[in-house]
């Protein structure tokens, strides 16, 4: 099976960083078409009524930095052609399967933050939740990879 579609799951960590450089890299060789997803955590939303931070402006400050991520992300691999850019809000694992079977990659590219032991059972692992639930082979870079 040729892969000609590349979904590649971000945000603004390191990891997600060296994922993209994998991504990135796959996909010009394959001259697989890309997207790039970054998934506007609302967990992340942060509403401070005494300093006037609202969750509309919350929102707006996360949805800047999502698209300054992937602006930064295309602008480190120049010359890749057309890059298809998703930003759904939501809880990222349940979005990256969403966009994933909405937009049919052949192939999911993400990194992972490496978390063990209680971090991971608290906060889960988005990696394996993604790994279980895609429909397609599902590519996940070390947190220490060089």
């Amino acid at each position: 099976m040729p892969m000609q579609r590349i979904l590649i799951a971000i945000d603004d960590s390191a990891y997600s960083m060296k994922a993209a450089k994998t991504g990135f890299e796959l996909a010009h060789h394959l001259q697989a078409s890309i997207a790039v997803l970054y998934v506007i955590d609302k967990g992340k939303e942060a509403v401070n009524a005494d300093l006037g931070v609202t969750i509309e402006g919350s929102r707006s400050q996360l949805r800047a930095e999502a698209e300054r991520t992937i602006d930064q992300y295309i602008r480190m691999y120049d010359g890749i052609g057309q890059v298809f850019r998703f930003m759904p809000e939501g809880v990222p694992e349940k979005e990256i399967i969403n966009i994933a079977r909405e937009w049919k990659p052949d192939l999911i590219i993400m990194g992972t933050h490496g978390r063990s032991g209680l971090t991971r059972m608290v906060t889960g692992s988005v990696a394996e939740y993604v790994i279980r639930h895609a429909e397609v082979p599902v590519l996940v870079t070390p947190p220490h990879m060089k």
